[in-house]
Parts: C-alpha cells; structure tokens; sequence
C-alpha cells in the first residue's frame, strides 16, 4: 500500500479532535471530485464508478485493493460532505496547474461514459473547475478532450 493512503487511514483512525485537513491526501482528494462527479447525474452507473476506478489507479498507480479502498473512502466523504473546499483546497496547494486540468479532464471522462454529459455532471464540474482556479478556456479543452477519447473509445 503506498505510504500517503497508508498515513490517510491512520488518520481516519485518529481521535475526533484531530485536524481533518492533513488527513486529506491527493488522491482522496481527487477521488472525491471523481465521485462528485459520478453522483451529479443521479445515477451511480457501474460503468461510471468503474471508470473512476480505473481514472484512479491510472493516476496514481495503485493495485486493484488500494484503489477500491480509496474509492470506498472518497463515496463516504462524499456521502457526509456538504462542501467541496477541504478537497479543492488541498488540490490548489498540492497540484500544479496542468495538474489541476488533468483531474478536470478525469471528472469529464467519467461523465461521458454513458455516451453523455447531462446538465448536473456540467454544473458540479464548472463549479469545482472554479474552485481550482482552471479557467472557462482550460474547462472546455479538457472537455473536448475528454469526449474525443470517449468517441474514440466507442469507435474502438
């Protein structure tokens, strides 16, 4: 298991007064917005959660068990939170700016599919490329390309 999702599960095990925030890592970070993602069309289609899944373990190179943990984790956060900032917060201070457009680019990979981007998964995805300072430009190119690898992946 790598040593970041290994601190993050110690963490969660940490008494209740512990601060939150350094419990967060990248990658649940990242998780969360992908999952955020995947519930925006009210529907959590098992395509849709598998492509989380494989977007995660592509990302960060994890094994089959890490990536499903991580994944479990980031549906409760997801599950509990009513607010996006202790995520995006730990992006903007973690990620490079391409960095940032890449997880972008994830989010709208798992919104095409299911062939399609519906009006929630556009909304949840503007909102969180804002709060990660992408700008509108950078948005849509990471959207254009996501759905040209969804085309492509369709065709193939």
């Amino acid at each position: 298991m790598i040593p970041a999702l290994r601190n993050f599960l110690r963490a969660l095990a940490a008494p209740a007064g512990a601060p939150e925030r350094a419990a967060i890592t990248v990658e649940l970070a990242t998780a969360v917005l992908l999952v955020e993602a995947m519930r925006a069309d009210r529907g959590m289609d098992p395509a849709e959660r598998a492509a989380v899944a494989r977007g995660l373990k592509e990302r960060f190179a994890l094994g089959e068990a890490d990536v499903q943990e991580l994944l479990a984790s980031a549906e409760a956060h997801s599950a509990q939170g009513n607010d996006f900032f202790s995520f995006t917060s730990v992006l903007n201070e973690r990620l490079s700016h391409p960095q940032k457009i890449e997880v972008i680019e994830l989010m709208w990979r798992v919104a095409y599919v299911d062939g399609s981007a519906d009006a929630g998964e556009s909304h949840v995805i503007s909102k969180l490329a804002g709060l990660l300072h992408v700008t509108h430009g950078e948005y849509i190119a990471a959207k254009l390309h996501a759905r040209q690898a969804a085309d492509s992946s369709e065709a193939g």
